[in-house]
């Protein structure tokens, strides 16, 4: 699908208020960093969700990325608290 699934868990998902979305892929935006950029000017409770990079884990498909992995139409991000073992 041209959508891209954007999902959220831990205290990110908490505090931007929504599991999961789908959204276009913004023009411009080529990496998970773009997007969290992207993701941050649309509103106040995304930029508290995301005010902390260095505090969240992103996987791309399923698959542990870092900020810098390239994202494309129709992948699934998801963004989540680093995994604890409290």
């Amino acid at each position: 699908g041209e959508l891209m699934q954007v999902l959220y868990f831990g205290w990110v998902r908490q505090r931007i208020g929504v599991a999961g979305e789908e959204i276009e892929l913004p023009a411009g935006v080529v990496d998970v960093r773009g997007l969290v950029a992207w993701l941050k000017t649309r509103g106040p409770a995304y930029e508290a969700g995301l005010a902390n990079l260095a505090q969240v884990r992103v996987a791309v498909n399923q698959e542990l990325a870092t900020l810098d992995a390239k994202i494309a139409k129709g992948d699934e991000v998801a963004l989540f608290p680093p995994m604890t073992g409290g």
